[in-house]
């Protein structure tokens, strides 16, 4: 079976710590419930995400050589 999460093309997905995503939601002002929504299903998250954590997506860019967003993560 192939391990999608592996595969090239998909971005770095890094699950947050307390202090970091503190630090985000300050830098942006928002909630956690703010931040766009993830699956806990989907095949790219790291194994150790869990429904609550939020979890920062390093992608190439093609303006600025990296983008990163964050999402929340779901059911």
């Amino acid at each position: 079976m192939v391990d999608v999460s592996q595969h090239e093309l998909v971005p770095e997905h890094t699950v947050l710590d307390e202090d970091e995503l503190e630090d985000v939601l300050v830098d942006y002002d928002i909630e956690r419930t703010d931040l766009p929504k993830i699956k806990r299903k989907d095949p790219a998250l790291p194994d150790d995400a869990e429904v609550g954590d939020v979890v920062k997506i390093v992608r190439d860019s093609r303006t600025t050589d990296t983008a990163i967003v964050y999402r929340l993560v779901i059911e």
